[in-house]
């Protein structure tokens, strides 16, 4: 049997300091909070952990510090199973995430990018085989803006399905958009990309933002919607929803990372992207029941039994 051909991510690594409060406070607000944790984090590392537990060969273009905390997120790393060759070390701190959750599973994020915002183009071009060898790539916008159009640039060249979580929103140039295989955002995100701001109280509904995103150039747009689910769309083949799965949230940090990760696990088994999104959308289901980033990610036998108590979910 072939090798697979493994997912690269490309993308940012942190320490999560978590505070668990009734409520997100409002600007210039103090509150008391109920608990305290130390997670790893970052989008990159959450999206290869969740790969990497449902058992699919990862990598991680990346970059830590020279601190206590990057020795210590990388021996997590490989302890969950992500190849960490092609992670650099800098002079510095590494990155950290400020993460309020609420009691109804909420949650908002500060991050100071650390050594993450020292991730070049060069970084990619030291592992340009890699790149090449990968069945998919994943990035987010946790990185510098110029690593990200150089990881497009490089995908479109050799011919390598890009995934791009466009996560913290922020402006895009067109040529980026044009060699993104799959865009991701969540209904904020979307609503950001789309030039309309008053989307994210409904003036438009999911399918004319899908479509205001393919016009300006994306070959495919799947939006998370949280609990709503998601909904995926293509030039040709139109747009579908993509229902959620009922169950208790506890907190919903990492839960597009589970998403995402999963979503490219789900075409690199042959699935059809519906049902790549469909087990996207099981496994992030199950990581809002649990509290933290990457040890949220559920492994592939526990999305399989999840997925055996709903049989006549479509």
């Amino acid at each position: 049997m072939a090798a697979k051909k493994p997912i690269v991510v490309v993308g940012s690594i942190n320490q999560d300091l978590v505070v668990v409060a009734d409520r997100i406070p409002s600007a210039g607000e103090t509150i008391i909070g109920s608990d305290f944790q130390i997670h790893p984090g970052g989008k990159g590392a959450n999206q290869a952990v969740a790969i990497a537990r449902l058992g699919y060969p990862v990598r991680l273009i990346g970059r830590l510090g020279n601190d206590a905390i990057g020795a210590q997120m990388r021996v997590h790393l490989e302890q969950a199973g992500v190849n960490t060759d092609a992670i650099a070390a800098s002079e510095g701190a590494s990155g950290v995430a400020l993460i309020t959750v609420s009691a109804a599973g909420e949650n908002s994020i500060v991050v100071a990018p650390g050594a993450n915002s020292k991730l070049t183009p060069q970084d990619l071009e030291a592992n340009l085989a890699l790149i090449q060898q990968a069945g998919v790539v994943l990035a987010q916008l946790e990185i510098p803006l110029e690593t990200v159009e150089r990881l497009a640039d490089l995908c479109g060249q050799v011919s390598v399905p890009l995934i791009l979580d466009p996560a913290p929103a922020r402006h895009l140039p067109k040529k980026v958009l044009e060699c993104t295989t799959w865009f991701t955002p969540n209904e904020s995100e979307a609503a950001f990309y789309a030039g309309d701001q008053s989307d994210q109280q409904g003036s438009r509904n999911t399918a004319e933002i899908a479509r205001v995103l393919m016009d300006k150039g994306c070959r495919g747009v799947l939006l998370k919607m949280g609990a709503r689910g998601a909904y995926l769309a293509t030039p040709h083949a139109g747009g579908q929803s993509v229902p959620p799965f009922a169950v208790k949230a506890v907190d919903s940090t990492a839960a597009g990372d589970a998403f995402n990760g999963a979503f490219a696990v789900g075409l690199m088994l042959g699935k059809s992207p519906r049902d790549s999104a469909d087990f996207a959308a099981a496994v992030a289901a199950i990581s809002v029941t649990r509290t933290g980033a990457q040890q949220s990610m559920p492994s592939m036998a526990e999305v399989e039994a999840f997925l055996q108590t709903r049989p006549n979910r479509k």
